[in-house]
């Protein structure tokens, strides 16, 4: 469980949260990169809060970083859904049109 404030002031907690999807990785044939960060060491998971609103815990490996949460638009969380190459939600379908080519 991980409790953070957002910049507007509202706490959220992951152990509350409705629905979350972890990042998904890449090996590299020496490492497993993330999808989301490009990156070994930092790390992204998807949000759905109680009141259905999305948000992104960034963590890190890197000693002295601090994981934090931002709140990501509909449309940003169906691009990192898609990009992990999950299934949309159904409150997320209409954003693929707009999204994938």
């Amino acid at each position: 469980m991980s409790r953070y404030q957002m910049d507007d002031g509202t706490i959220v907690d992951t152990e509350k949260s409705k629905e979350s999807w972890p990042e998904k990785t890449d090996f590299n044939g020496n490492n497993h990169i993330s999808r989301a960060t490009k990156d070994q060491w930092t790390h992204e998971k998807l949000y759905r809060s109680r009141k259905g609103r999305y948000y992104v815990e960034h963590t890190s490996q890197w000693q002295g970083t601090q994981p934090h949460v931002e709140w990501v638009s509909p449309e940003e969380a169906a691009r990192w859904l898609l990009l992990m190459e999950y299934r949309l939600p159904a409150d997320l379908e209409k954003h693929e049109a707009k999204i994938v080519e």
